[in-house]
């Protein structure tokens, strides 16, 4: 009788650390993907209702200078708690229940305190930043009230983005997509409410999309409160636990940091699309809504094989950590290949729902076909990293990314542009950057990384 009192949150096994290797990382990777496209359908809602229903100056707005300048800072944090992800990950797969407890507790509190301090810096800093970077004027009044209300909300989204990774890295990638899909929702809701009936402009855009982040966090922050796991949220007990915050630090600290200076390096590349005119600004912007389709997959494989080899790596399973970043180099090579061919061929078509401005559709679809044939270049930089980043392995792969990504793409901005001027020349810093940072990984991984492997060909 009592094999049946188990409670419903638990297994038998860790499926992770035991399953088919393929079938355990869709099965991760699906819920990732699609949690991550309903995650960015926030702010594409907002571009898609605002740029039909106020104009292609709150399109640019919604989505281009502030769209940067946001993820600076939700970047930087969501860095930092990956630090969180791969010890909760690696006391998971080791069966560590106490450290277990602690960490998650740490990491709640982080968030919380994290929270409060991005709310004060995005609120003041706003008008400056956007300033800063050369933002047209007729688009500068629009972005400063959307990036202000967006920030009035950032500690329910980033209090989310830490639940859902605590979630995730424990196995459970479902329920996340599944309060993803109740307030994407609430928020398309809202934003027809607020902006088409209600004519709120961009200012109804922001408080449709922080009442629907709220919802998430609330959801989260439920299930981790009632489960039974050692996982289990207790409000009572959210501090911080000294050893854990610095493991945490000292694990997602590179993270942010190289989100903070892939975002940088964006910040730049956003100042020279400024630079082009509103038409460029809002055509960048909807491509921006574009192109996430890729990122969001990208980002999901990473997640996924960090997760993988962060239980499979605490729980000592080498040969499958090995198989595991094999099979997950073959699954995002193929999707991207696949995804590039659909975005090539009817990609131009989607910009529709963004704006009917013809100049706006023309330039956003010269981008798109000039980037989306090269989105191959960045596989290895997701998947190696990710890997790494499971076994505890950040500052190398950070420096790496830094040097190949940031840096180059800041140098070529800062020289090729002023020679030639045209958003092919901006652009053409991505597949540049990602390949040369590719071939650094490729390098560092299979010849000095903790996981290589003398006889062990990954590729």
């Amino acid at each position: 009788m009592k094999k049946n009192t188990r409670n419903k949150d638990e297994g038998t096994s860790n499926q992770i650390t035991e399953g088919v290797i393929w079938k355990q990382l869709l099965l991760f990777f699906f819920p990732i993907l699609f949690g991550t496209f309903f995650q960015q359908l926030y702010n594409t809602a907002d571009a898609v209702i605002v740029g039909r229903f106020v104009g292609k100056e709150a399109l640019a707005a919604v989505g281009g200078p502030t769209g940067t300048l946001i993820n600076l800072f939700i970047g930087f944090f969501i860095g930092l708690s990956s630090g969180a992800g791969v010890i909760i990950s690696q006391f998971f797969g080791a069966g560590q229940k106490k450290q277990l407890s602690q960490a998650v507790h740490t990491a709640m509190a982080f968030s919380a305190v994290c929270g409060f301090f991005i709310m004060i810096i995005g609120i003041v800093l706003a008008p400056f930043a956007l300033e800063a970077m050369d933002t047209p004027a007729d688009i500068l009044p629009y972005g400063i009230l959307y990036m202000r209300i967006y920030f009035l909300g950032v500690i329910p989204n980033l209090i989310y983005n830490m639940g859902a990774g605590i979630l995730r890295a424990v196995g459970d990638s479902r329920r996340p997509l599944y309060f993803l899909i109740a307030s994407c929702f609430t928020n398309i809701v809202l934003d027809i409410i607020f902006v088409v009936f209600w004519n709120m402009g961009v200012m109804g855009a922001a408080v449709a999309t922080i009442l629907s982040q709220l919802l998430s966090a609330v959801l989260v922050l439920i299930v981790l409160i009632r489960t039974r796991q050692p996982y289990q949220l207790m409000l009572s007990s959210v501090t911080f636990h000294k050893d854990m915050l610095v493991r945490i630090i000292r694990i997602g600290f590179p993270a942010g940091l190289q989100s903070v200076m892939y975002t940088s390096s964006n910040i730049i590349i956003q100042s020279s699309v400024n630079a082009l005119g509103t038409d460029t600004v809002a055509a960048w912007t909807a491509y921006g809504k574009i192109d996430t389709l890729f990122w969001m997959m990208i980002s999901a494989f990473g997640i996924s094989i960090t997760t993988f080899v962060g239980q499979n790596y605490g729980a000592k399973k080498l040969d499958r950590v090995y198989k595991g970043i094999r099979v997950c180099l073959f699954m995002c090579f193929l999707s991207s290949i696949a995804l590039s061919f659909l975005l090539y061929t009817f990609g131009s078509l989607v910009f529709l729902l963004f704006t009917t401005d013809a100049a706006v559709i023309d330039k956003g679809t010269q981008i798109l076909r000039y980037l989306v044939p090269t989105f191959f270049t960045y596989v290895c930089v997701e998947i190696y990293s990710g890997s790494l980043r499971g076994t505890g392995d950040c500052w190398i792969p950070m420096i790496l990314t830094s040097l190949g990504v940031c840096v180059l793409r800041i140098v070529w901005i800062c020289t090729a542009v002023p020679i030639h001027p045209a958003i092919e020349t901006v652009v053409f810093c991505y597949p540049l950057t990602w390949t040369v940072t590719s071939i650094l990984f490729l390098i560092y991984f299979h010849c000095f990384s903790r996981l290589k492997r003398k006889k062990t060909v990954l590729l």
